[in-house]
């Protein structure tokens, strides 16, 4: 209900000129003056946040939330890095295990021998040393570590070496690795790889090299001889101070084992395995014999 007063006129033109505006509300009396209904007693607006104050529970729940979401970016970001750096780890592993390594090779600058004598390396990574129209092929398929290889050599060097000097005979040294496990070194690997690194040096010496080598033999189960005494065997067969970074670093590793690979999965079980002209010698008195293989190589010339 609404009640004149005595500013009932006013408040006429108040609601004309709100009408006027597009704004809709009633007068009401209280206490001889009119006011807005939204201003009657126990109808005023209330704020839904009253004096602007936070909610501390709308806070607290809001500071878990974000302090999860934390977490879980911090654990996806460490989970990325671990996952990125195990393969990382896999792929460098990888790498190394596909790189084949350093391979040796014979530079012809070291092939001038006045007697015609020449060093290369072949496609199963035997020494081959000896005039380039020799006759017969003797590969001899030996690790420096076996004492029957020792043996051998005692018995065919002096053979080996006058055919091969006077062009009869080419001599094909396939030095492998598989006695590793007979010395608390890899004496096998480390004697081997001294091989490569004196034959691509010079070829001419490497036979004299080989002998003092066997002669020299550390026996089986121990140490093996040292790198250092290595290099000194080498300088004393005539080689020069730079094969000594050669032996040490053994600079030739994954290729001895490569090859030692190789020579035994072709059927090659024990050393020194012995070929003239590609028939294996299975005689002990031809093998180990004194000058054994002198009739052997005569009967190939003669063929």
């Amino acid at each position: 209900m609404m009640w004149p007063g005595p500013d009932q006129s006013a408040c006429e033109q108040r609601r004309r000129e709100a009408a006027n505006a597009g704004i809709s509300f009633q007068l009401y009396d209280r206490g001889g003056r009119y006011r807005q209904a939204s201003e009657r007693r126990g109808e005023r607006t209330v704020s839904k946040n009253p004096g602007g104050k936070k909610n501390p529970l709308l806070a607290a729940d809001r500071s878990e939330r974000n302090r999860k979401i934390f977490i879980q970016v911090a654990v996806a970001a460490v989970l990325i890095a671990l996952i990125a750096a195990i393969g990382i780890g896999v792929a460098v592993k990888k790498a190394r295990k596909d790189d084949p390594g350093a391979s040796p090779a014979i530079p012809a600058a070291v092939n001038q021998n006045a007697a015609g004598i020449t060093g290369t390396i072949t496609d199963n990574g035997s020494i081959r040393i000896g005039k380039p129209d020799a006759k017969v092929t003797v590969r001899v398929v030996a690790d420096l570590q076996c004492p029957a290889c020792k043996g051998f050599e005692a018995a065919n060097s002096q053979v080996l070496d006058e055919n091969v000097k006077n062009g009869t005979v080419a001599v094909e040294y396939n030095v492998i690795a598989f006695l590793d496990k007979a010395s608390t070194t890899r004496y096998s690997t480390r004697a081997a790889n001294a091989s490569y690194c004196v034959a691509e040096a010079d070829p001419t010496k490497y036979m004299a090299w080989l002998t003092s080598m066997f002669a020299q033999q550390p026996a089986e189960g121990g140490a093996g001889l040292t790198n250092d005494k290595l290099v000194q065997i080498a300088k004393d067969a005539g080689y020069p101070d730079s094969v000594a970074s050669c032996v040490t670093d053994v600079k030739y590793d994954k290729y001895i084992q490569a090859r030692t690979d190789d020579v035994l999965k072709n059927g090659i079980k024990s050393t020194p395995s012995v070929f003239v002209n590609g028939k294996q010698i299975q005689s002990s008195q031809e093998l180990m014999g004194p000058g054994g293989l002198a009739p052997v190589i005569a009967a190939a010339t003669a063929q």
